[in-house]
């Protein structure tokens, strides 16, 4: 490896030496740098061609350089001639334009070691092409070596040659006198142009229709720098010492031969004796094999012969030659259009421009890209024939590789993006750029495509022309991918929104609708929620085309794996939409099942997303309730166990030392302790254990079911209590003294609502059964029996406050003595009131007679004021049942015993019948 870096090293240094000695002092060298060696040509190959760009302008040049060390062995004489047919050539050329002859940039430069001069870029010489190598850098350079000259440049390039003759030899009435493979020059383009005038003979008589040439004899001791190629010489220059025009075209002649036969000429001449070789030569030529010209074309064979007869009149001249059919080819004939292209008005461009694409494929890529390319490119400057010129520039990219396009087709380009007059080719060229769209976002580099192409795209979306909307369109979602996404985000969504809010045309607004839904793949989840789906709510027209395309979107959006739409802007914004979007009268039934189907899905998935969350929240709350229970009966647990130190440690000893329940504690108590408790608290501990054991044991309290024919027994008589406590109020007022105070009457009339309170509602206290599962209580004072709780305006004044604990301390501290017989209770009556006539308190005696409707309420062993509580109920003014058994809230299918009817209730008289149909009415009203 290290071996190879050197030689590469060497290599560099020996050429960058030789560049630095060739023109160090010239003064080419101020105004233009010097490259890399690539080609060599002229008499005797003795020009180095060397690449070259213009310092002002940046141009790209070749320079030709002369080194006088090749002279050096030549005497001082010899140099001299030679160094001045080197300069009369190039001065001649420089004097010379025309485009098959090499232009000349700057002029001959001399210095002490070099000649130099400037050239348009050149690519090699005809004669490095086709295998002479004299003069070229070693190694030979790879596009020189492998080059390949296809026959429509062969073609082309003679054809070039004759007219380069012909302007010489009718024109400025010239014989060039050496022309040959190493003075025909190849451009940069591939053109073939003419160089090396160092033996150019001019007319005597220039002003006269028939030239006269003298020429100088053959001087054999000269430089073969100071002759002419004698392989390319006519013979009658050599024997007969004359040439005109005739003898220019025997040397082409020789140059087609060498052409198609790998740069070999017809003859080798040996110069040590060269009238001798054009002796036999012309002999030779005289009676010329066909094996000679066996590798020439047919269609040019008998014309190479004509021009290499030994009679220069039966030679055709050079403007016959451009006629013949051999250059009627199509490529050809193209290239040649180009090169006069300059004299043809815009009528003829177009028309050749037209036809042009049919052409291009059937050109060699070389020809098209370094010949045809940089013709068209020239031509943009031409606005009106941008149009024309702009199709075949962009099939020409498609064969190039990137580095080409932007080397070479995208300079050209660049200026036609920006081109927006006139309007009428401006509108083609979007057309145009727009149709080969993927083409520029592929090889054109991210800034040319940042500051060119997208811009032209922006411009479309915005043109007049509705043609052009529509194809871009259409051609957007192509080219998608290529676009990043900040550029499609921020400026390529808005134009489209914007092209379907405010067209006026139902395709564009459909176009965009489609182009939409077509990109949505490449945007992100949240920016369609966000806008995409917003805008369509802003659409305002309802063209079935137009929901159609609304509803493909949020299709779209809906089924796509990276987008989707959250359940919450389901709800909220999407189906709301659809919904009154498909019950327009515009859609038909298959429109109209497509509007359904998606909105269906989309609940189905709406549903199925809540449900899921709801069913999971479910779980966690029935997890987080279990976790809650089973803390909370621990901390039951430990409060009964937590007692003080001396209870836990007595506990422990109960339950057999170290652990309870299963758990181990550290007991605070120690053995010794536990042998010296006394009598008393062993028995103590005895009982708590006791006490442990049965809750231990004891089961779970479960719900009971409600059986409906079993009547519960030994039911507390709520009258016969209430009956009592009346009684001994009675007692007390009967024991008073007759002069009553208000202190007693504040104390009477505070007591009895208390007692009262007690007796009727013995709910508030004590348990009471009546047919139910279990046990009831009443909710407040007083109800029971419909009668309101005793207020301060009642009593006058007399009690202050009521709480929810009664105050039996006036009847506990003196219980009075209930009298054997019936107290007088009639100066209560004028407490109660009642819808009926008065009933006296002595009229409520105790009755044999049991009413029949207390056994509704499981009374199975009736006391002695049944008939008071009867009464009781009777005038409390209590339209249904008695107590909370009236309340249409509570179940009435699970009493025991079949309703009472509203007027049994009322009545007072009489025993109360069972109706069944008042129960089956009840049945069917509750279920």
């Amino acid at each position: 490896m290290e071996s190879v870096l050197n030689k590469l090293k060497s290599t560099v240094t020996k050429v960058t030496a030789d560049v630095t000695s060739a023109v160090m002092g010239n003064p080419v060298t101020r105004e233009f740098e010097v490259g890399r060696h690539i080609a060599s040509g002229g008499p005797g190959m003795s020009w180095r061609i060397y690449n070259g760009i213009k310092k002002s302008t940046k141009q790209e040049v070749a320079v030709f350089v002369f080194d006088k060390k090749i002279v050096d062995k030549y005497q001082k004489f010899e140099k001299d001639q030679i160094i001045d047919s080197l300069k009369k050539g190039v001065q001649q050329l420089t004097r010379l334009r025309h485009p098959r002859l090499l232009t000349v940039q700057h002029p001959l430069e001399e210095s002490r070691d070099c000649l130099a001069f400037c050239t348009e870029p050149v690519q090699a010489s005809l004669a490095n092409v086709l295998g002479q190598w004299d003069g070229l850098p070693t190694p030979v350079p790879t596009d020189i070596k492998n080059y390949k000259l296809y026959d429509v440049e062969i073609k082309y390039g003679l054809l070039q040659i004759s007219e380069g003759l012909s302007f010489l030899h009718t024109g400025v009435k010239m014989v060039h006198g050496n022309l040959c493979l190493e003075n025909i020059i190849i451009n940069k383009s591939g053109s073939w142009k003419i160089m090396g005038f160092d033996f150019s003979i001019s007319s005597n008589n220039p002003s006269e229709a028939e030239a006269k040439y003298v020429c100088k004899e053959w001087d054999p001791n000269l430089s073969p720098l100071c002759l002419p190629n004698p392989e390319y010489v006519a013979p009658e220059y050599i024997l007969s010492v004359s040439c005109d025009s005739a003898s220019d075209m025997y040397s082409l002649g020789v140059i087609m031969h060498a052409v198609f036969n790998e740069g070999r000429p017809v003859f080798r001449v040996t110069k040590q004796d060269i009238f001798k070789s054009f002796s036999r030569q012309l002999d030779q030529l005289s009676r010329l094999s066909p094996a000679v010209l066996s590798k020439i074309p047919d269609d040019v064979c008998e014309h190479v012969k004509m021009l290499l007869n030994v009679t220069a009149s039966v030679r055709p001249d050079a403007d016959q030659m451009t006629k013949i059919p051999f250059f009627d080819d199509v490529g050809a004939m193209t290239l040649q259009y180009f090169d006069s292209l300059f004299q043809r008005d815009n009528l003829q461009k177009s028309q050749f421009y037209k036809g042009l694409p049919k052409i291009l494929p059937k050109l060699p890529k070389r020809v098209v890209v370094h010949r045809i390319l940089p013709a068209l490119t020239s031509e943009f400057v031409n606005p009106d024939m941008v149009p024309f010129i702009l199709p075949n520039v962009l099939l020409i990219a498609e064969d190039c590789t990137k580095e080409e396009y932007i080397r070479l087709v995208l300079p050209g380009l660049t200026p036609v993006f920006k081109q927006q007059e006139p309007v009428q080719a401006s509108n083609m060229i979007l057309l145009i750029f727009l149709q080969k769209m993927d083409l520029l976002l592929t090889k054109t580099p991210p800034d040319g495509i940042k500051n060119c192409v997208l811009p032209m795209v922006y411009r479309a979306l915005e043109a007049p022309s509705i043609q052009i909307q529509e194809l871009c369109l259409n051609i957007i979602p192509t080219f998608a991918n290529l676009i990043e996404y900040p550029s499609m985000k921020n400026a390529m969504i808005p134009r489209v929104r914007a092209a379907c809010l405010q067209t006026s045309s139902l395709a564009v607004r459909v176009n965009s609708l489609v182009c939409l839904g077509k990109i949505l793949e490449y945007l992100d989840k949240w920016f369609v929620i966000e806008e995409i789906l917003p805008f369509l709510q802003q659409i305002p027209s309802r063209e079935p085309a137009v929901l159609m395309g609304i509803l493909g979107i949020y299709k779209c959006t809906f089924t796509h794996k990276k987008l989707g739409i959250p359940k919450e802007h389901l709800a909220a914004k999407s189906l709301p939409h659809l919904i009154s979007l498909s019950i327009d009268n515009n859609l038909n039934l298959n429109q109209f099942n497509s509007f359904m189907a998606v909105i269906r899905d989309m609940l189905g998935k709406m549903e199925a997303e809540h449900k899921t969350k709801l069913e999971q929240l479910h779980s966690m709350q029935e997890q987080h309730r279990s976790l809650n229970l089973n803390q909370t009966n621990q901390s039951v647990e430990s409060s009964s166990i937590s007692k003080t130190p001396n209870q836990v440690s007595e506990i422990d000893d109960i339950f057999g030392g170290n652990s309870i329940n299963g758990r181990e504690v550290n007991s605070p108590i120690s053995a010794t302790s536990r042998v010296s408790l006394t009598l008393e608290e062993k028995q103590r501990l005895a009982k708590e254990q006791e006490q442990a054991s049965k809750l231990r044991n004891q089961q779970p309290l479960e719900p009971k079911s409600v059986k409906a024919a079993t009547p519960i027994t030994q039911t507390k008589d709520l009258t016969s209590s209430l009956m009592n406590n009346m009684t001994t109020l009675g007692h007390l007022a009967l024991n008073s003294t007759p002069t009553s105070t208000p202190a007693q009457s504040s104390r009477i009339s505070t007591a009895f609502p208390v007692t009262a309170a007690k007796s009727g509602m013995g709910a508030a206290m004590d348990p009471m059964s009546n047919g139910l599962s279990a046990p009831m209580r009443f909710p407040s004072v007083g109800l029971g029996l419909g009668i309101s709780p005793a207020t301060p305006a009642m009593y006058g004044g007399g009690m202050a406050t009521t709480t929810s604990t009664p105050n039996f301390s006036s009847l506990t501290q003196n219980p009075p003595q209930i009298s054997a017989r019936s107290p007088d209770l009639s100066a209560l009556d004028s407490l109660f009131v009642s819808n009926k006539p008065k009933v006296s308190m002595n009229q409520m005696a105790p009755t044999s007679n049991q009413p029949p409707w207390l056994n509704q309420f499981g009374l199975s062993h009736p006391s002695q004021t049944a008939p008071m509580q009867a009464t009781t109920l009777g005038m409390t003014s209590v339209q249904s049942g008695f107590g909370m058994q009236a309340n249409p809230f509570f179940n009435p299918h699970n009493f025991a015993q079949p309703a009472v009817s509203t007027s049994s209730a009322l009545s007072s008289a009489g025993p109360i019948k069972h109706s069944t149909s008042v129960s089956n009415d009840l049945k069917d009203l509750f279920g």
